[in-house]
């Protein structure tokens, strides 16, 4: 049997990941990204690295988006309008704005393609554990034809209703997320500033009512500054604002979520954009030697 081909645009921390969980499952990926590196370390991991976008999309019937912002999606489709068929089913996984995901999908339907909102909550690391869940925005029957792709990248898949849902979903997932990281900096800062050693204070509050998975995942990367990339600070840094931009046209109050857009945006001008988003801690750790 010829093994079905997957096509993926975007082949940075998320989209890499993601292919090599398709790979694993017995899917050829054919690949894209504007980041020669990135093609390279596709072809090195067994994928089929294509020369263009357009090559991906004439190439395969399901296509991956894992691009950094809505903006470069529907930019995408409009550059594409001319190469995609009837029938195709866009897969994206890329985190936006909902309005422009509504956009991106009536392009899509305008052209008799399938588009299918897959957020993804967690970091790359754990999509290659299979261990993140999939939040779907779409027809529920798009759904049920890439459920062998779906499963191939985690058991966790919550449908959520239409194009724009999964998008303001992953922002609520992502507002309670990144305050559990700023909740777990400021803490860890401030038990230091007592005396107590850092090491020793997630140790022991792993050990209570206070535990969390975000102390599992990002508690040692703060401690020992190790902030080796599982998902880009300055990208939540985007989602933040995403946050705030959207609580504004719902008329919900989110004052913590502009408290924490200064901490990363304060981490940003440190230096840590491109470091791990655990590097939030910075934020805190500067704020300490400025009163010192």
């Amino acid at each position: 049997m010829k093994t079905k081909a997957v096509g993926l645009i975007g082949v940075g921390l998320l989209g890499s990941a993601l292919a090599n969980r398709l790979m694993e499952s017995g899917f050829s990926v054919h690949g894209f990204d504007t980041n020669e590196s990135q093609r390279e370390a596709l072809r090195q991991s067994g994928g089929i690295a294509c020369d263009s976008a357009a090559e991906v999309v004439q190439g395969c019937e399901e296509i991956f988006l894992s691009l950094p912002n809505s903006e470069s999606v529907l930019s995408l489709v409009r550059q594409l309008r001319t190469q995609f068929e009837p029938n195709q089913i866009v897969v994206d996984t890329t985190t936006g704005d909902p309005r422009q995901m509504v956009a991106v999908g009536q392009a899509l339907a305008d052209l008799g393609v399938s588009y299918l909102e897959a957020t993804v909550a967690g970091s790359s690391a754990q999509v290659t554990a299979g261990v993140v869940a999939l939040f779907l925005g779409g027809d529920a029957e798009v759904v049920e034809r890439v459920n062998p792709l779906l499963a191939a990248i985690t058991t966790k898949h919550f449908y959520l209703g239409p194009v724009g849902d999964a998008s303001r979903f992953k922002l609520v997932h992502n507002l309670v997320l990144g305050l559990h990281r700023a909740v777990l900096a400021e803490g860890l800062v401030f038990a230091e500033s007592l005396g107590f050693d850092q090491e020793l204070t997630l140790e022991i509050l792993q050990q209570t009512p206070a535990q969390s998975v975000v102390m599992e995942t990002k508690g040692t990367r703060m401690v020992e500054r190790d902030y080796g990339l599982q998902a880009r600070l300055s990208q939540h840094l985007k989602d933040v604002r995403l946050i705030r931009s959207e609580a504004e046209s719902a008329g919900a109050s989110v004052p913590l979520s502009r408290i924490h857009e200064s901490l990363l945006q304060q981490a940003e001008e440190l230096g840590y954009g491109d470091a791990d988003n655990s590097a939030v801690i910075e934020a805190f750790r500067d704020l300490r030697r400025k009163k010192i």
